[in-house]
């Protein structure tokens, strides 16, 4: 995710009565907004956190897990706590008006439903969405690149890992460190540093998908969170980013300067066991430590307990998955 370009206004419906699915699509569509829809309760909340919506319209009544609990554990999770929740009911009922209010909702809209209504309420949640995502994205911006911070990358590591388990899917870490960057510091100082710091950060950023997490993970040291990706397929990211560092060129005091930069690779499928965020980390730092070792400006990668080097070598990457 690319903090620079907002996410499309995503509204999820999570209801048993496909009536109620349509007719939210007919009322909210010529408003601009995507409608997604689950009908039933443990699949709304694996699709709220994995499609991560603006808006969230849910039934009391469903079957085997209720609103009511949908509600909690979607208020409970680091992921979706901060979506809105508007509860669709079919009742009047002051004491469960004040339940789901006392759990996190924002609203309440009884069925059947008014269009004029239902457009006005969402459009209220979008904007209380809306002021929370600038305040949260300023706290987890990094004031100098402008990429996401460590704080908000350890957040989302977590929240992808736990869709990786799930869905069985590969998710994969890339270490980055700027090579010998005291020295840019030493000689042509901070401020030159911080230019250098920009310009590195403005490449990974040109590079990355909007799914991909992109972030400064301190000082010299970057770090890119690859959703949905294999070994294979980020180490050619990796060695893309590398020689787009390589080539990039800075001018200091009447001097054209250039850096280098190291990465490690590291994949959830690479790994095994019940892999947790910490352990993807130590994997690609390992990795990153490699190819310092070994005279930086390269790639590592972690596979099965093993450090390899791929830079240069097109058959290292044999048997490492499909890209």
């Amino acid at each position: 995710m690319n903090p620079q370009v907002p996410n499309p206004n995503r509204v999820l419906v999570i209801d048993d009565n496909e009536s109620i699915h349509k007719l939210v699509v007919a009322r909210l569509r010529p408003e601009g907004l995507e409608v997604i829809g689950e009908d039933d309760g443990e699949r709304g909340i694996e699709r709220a956190v994995s499609s991560q919506p603006d808006v969230i319209l849910l039934d009391i009544g469903l079957p085997n897990v209720d609103g009511f609990e949908v509600c909690r554990r979607l208020k409970e999770h680091p992921s979706t706590r901060n979506i809105p929740i508007i509860f669709l009911t079919g009742t009047t009922d002051t004491e469960s008006k004040v339940r789901g209010l006392d759990l996190g909702a924002v609203d309440y809209v009884t069925k059947p439903f008014d269009q004029v209504e239902l457009r006005a309420r969402v459009r209220a949640a979008l904007r209380t969405k809306r002021l929370q995502d600038i305040l949260e994205q300023q706290s987890f911006l990094d004031g100098l690149t402008g990429l996401w911070n460590r704080s908000y990358l350890d957040r989302r590591l977590e929240s992808e890992l736990n869709v990786a388990r799930r869905y069985g899917r590969p998710l994969t870490l890339v270490l980055a460190d700027v090579d010998h960057f005291k020295r840019v510091n030493d000689r042509l100082g901070h401020l030159y540093g911080d230019i250098v710091l920009q310009g590195i950060a403005e490449g990974l950023r040109a590079y990355a998908r909007r799914s991909d997490i992109v972030a400064r993970y301190g000082g010299e040291e970057f770090a890119i969170l690859l959703t949905d990706t294999t070994l294979r397929s980020a180490v050619h990211v990796s060695e893309r980013l590398r020689m787009s560092a390589e080539n990039r060129h800075f001018e200091a005091r009447a001097e054209v300067v250039s850096v280098t930069a190291s990465f490690g690779v590291a994949c959830s499928e690479d790994i095994g066991g019940l892999l947790t965020p910490e352990e993807l980390i130590r994997a690609a730092d390992l990795a990153l430590y490699a190819s310092k070792d070994a005279g930086r400006n390269c790639v590592h990668m972690y596979r099965d307990g093993e450090l390899i080097l791929t830079t240069g070598d097109p058959d290292a990457l044999g048997g490492s998955g499909a890209a």
